[in-house]
């Protein structure tokens, strides 16, 4: 069978890796494991009752929230935003309160919140509560940076909201005797071997070899240990359950021998420790990491084999947790690796693979326990109920006296600012007043004046008309529309437009009361003679003669006045001023003309359907 790639070979048929090279099974290559670190450690209590930690994660917000600063930066940003966005609605005008800048900048007054009773007023006067622009934008700005200030806060209690307290004590025996703990130890020899190359598995040492207080026994009577391969190697396990140490130190050794088809050697370790508390076991402590094949002089990558053994050091440290019910734990601590045998060069490990006397690899584990000192651990709140809400509640005032002071300077020095409530609110109800007086209007048009749809007016008999509304409606009111008369009505069609026009004209060629006196004096004979017609008692004056004299009126020259007559002065400069007198003049007729001309164009409908 061929070698792997980048392999080497000895006694002339076995194949190995080179230095810090492992054999990659899957694609038949011998890479390197590892990198330049020596050690990579990983480190973490757990705590099943702790809150918030187990509830709410924290930590991606602290990774993704440095400090504070970022919160007071976001802060900044958006109050600067929102005083340049009122600002910019400032210098928009108002207008006739319809366009879109006068509707935000009523919106932004609405939001008054805080400055609604405080703004400038004269002295002895009753406090009103007005809502202004100003105050609507110092209101919102002042909850922009409390909210701010409140978040910095919740940033603070979150990653700051308990200190540890760690109080050392020196040891005794019985408070040594006091720690029983469940352990557990993996080790794992990174390799090709198996659990079949371990020799010599199942002896503990007390004490420091060599001396009077050493103590050799079983290691089965200390705890259950055994062995099983993965992937990277094999492992060796040893579990402890209700562990009490009494001695400080603690070894534990095995070695690798070589196989026909599997040399002993490695390129790293790397080990899995645990303890918990047995009483409680709800409180726990993990310790992980990985030892590099690395020399203790430069990063060259090494294969550990020989007679001298490595070292893996941990201690052991006694702590007890006054937050957890005086829960006592040894806290596993990785102390040092003191590297055995090793080979850097591929000849140097040629070679010793080819030696018999080197085909071993040996291994010890060595747990100190440090009874010198117990360390005390209680966490401690720095942040309690009241500390809270004083906190909250310094932090609103502020917020608010900072604004509120910037509301007073700005009212007091701009006298512009005393009314522009005022301002706001005459020109919103103008425009309401505008809004019901068209739909006033429009009701009116609707209900007793012509209408242009042709089939709701199609029962003429159900109809009011014009003439009879003004008439009947300045008696009766609103009964107009339960007495409906039974004859015909007269109708006509209503230009808004032209109607508009019409009236505009009439305010520049006459005022209120001429125009009163022009209307009475055109329409009372039309309406007297109508009614009179109509068999019914005239308002105005008694009835004279019957419907005849309504065409009569209609064609009499006191109702259509002569034209205007144009005289111009025999000369060659004309003023123009008598020019535009003139067409004033005629404009003014034919407005009259006009009139007349609709009234009796509806009359003769009128009398054209009493006729048929």
């Amino acid at each position: 069978m061929s070698c792997p790639i980048n392999s080497l070979r000895f006694n002339a048929s076995l194949c190995a890796c080179p230095p810090g090279h492992l054999l990659d099974r899957t694609t038949n290559t011998c890479v390197l494991f590892g990198s330049s670190p020596a050690i990579v450690i990983s480190q973490a209590d757990s705590d099943a009752v702790s809150f918030p930690v187990t509830i709410f994660s924290f930590d991606s917000l602290r990774m993704f929230m440095q400090s504070q600063a970022v919160f007071l930066q976001a802060t900044l940003v958006m109050l600067a935003s929102w005083l340049f966005f009122c600002l910019f609605l400032r210098f928009m005008k108002l207008g006739d309160g319809r366009n879109i800048w006068f509707r935000m900048r009523w919106w932004v007054s609405r939001l008054d919140l805080c400055f609604a009773t405080t703004h400038w007023l004269d002295d002895q006067k009753v406090i009103t509560k007005r809502k202004t622009e100003l105050g609507g934008t110092f209101s919102i700005a002042s909850w922009i940076l409390f909210i701010g200030l409140f978040a910095a806060l919740l940033y603070q209690i979150i990653s700051k909201r308990s200190i540890e307290v760690h109080n050392i004590k020196a040891a005794h025996a019985p408070d040594m005797a006091s720690f029983v703990n469940d352990m557990e130890y993996n080790i794992t020899t990174v390799s090709t071997m198996s659990c079949a190359n371990v020799r010599d598995l199942g002896t503990i040492v007390f004490g420091n070899p060599g001396f009077l207080k050493q103590k050799v026994m079983p290691l089965s009577n200390f705890a259950n240990y055994s062995c099983h391969n993965n992937s990277d190697g094999p492992t060796v396990r040893v579990q402890c359950r209700r562990c009490r140490f009494i001695q400080d130190k603690i070894y534990i050794s095995w070695q690798f021998v070589d196989l026909p088809s599997s040399p002993a050697s490695a390129v790293g370790f790397q080990f899995n420790l645990s303890a918990r508390n047995h009483p409680k076991k709800d409180h726990a402590s993990f310790l992980s990491g990985i030892l590099k094949n690395v020399s203790s002089f430069d990063d060259t990558p090494v294969t550990f084999r020989g007679k001298n053994a490595n070292i893996v050091q941990f201690n052991l440290f006694p702590r007890i947790y006054v937050n957890q019910q005086d829960s006592k734990l040894l806290q596993p601590l990785f102390h040092e690796f003191v590297p055995g045998s090793f080979f850097q060069k591929a000849s140097d490990l040629q070679t010793s693979l080819e030696n018999s006397n080197d085909g071993v690899l040996n291994v010890t584990l060595f747990i100190n326990l440090l009874s010198s000192y117990i360390v005390e651990i209680e966490n401690q709140n720095i942040f309690g109920p009241v500390s809270f809400l004083a906190d909250l509640g310094g932090l609103y005032c502020i917020s608010v006296a900072i604004f509120l002071y910037l509301v007073v300077q700005f009212e007091y020095r701009i006298k512009k600012l005393h009314d522009e409530d005022s301002v706001m609110r005459n020109i919103r109800n103008r425009k309401i007043a505008q809004d019901h007086w068209n739909k006033l209007r429009k009701y009116v048009m609707f209900t007793w004046g012509c209408s242009t749809m042709d089939d709701y007016y199609n029962d003429l008999s159900a109809t009011p008309s014009c003439a009879d509304c003004m008439v009947q409606s300045s008696l009766e009111g609103g009964l107009l529309r339960k007495r409906k008369a039974k004859s015909g009505y007269t109708t006509f069609r209503f230009n808004r437009q032209t109607a508009k026009q019409d009236t505009e004209s009439l305010k520049a060629t006459a005022t209120g009361s001429e125009m009163k006196t022009i209307t009475t004096k055109q329409e009372r004979p039309l309406i007297n003679a109508w009614l009179c017609g109509q068999g019914k008692q005239s308002l105005i004056r008694p009835c004279e003669g019957d419907s005849s004299q309504l065409s009569e009126l209609f064609h009499s020259e006191a109702i259509i006045p002569p034209p205007p007559t144009i005289e111009f002065k025999d000369s060659s400069d004309i003023d123009m001023f008598d020019v535009l007198e003139k067409i004033k003049s005629l404009y003014e007729y034919n407005v009259i003309l006009r009139d007349k001309l609709l009234a009796t164009e509806s009359e003769i409908r009128s009398l054209a359907i009493k006729s048929s």
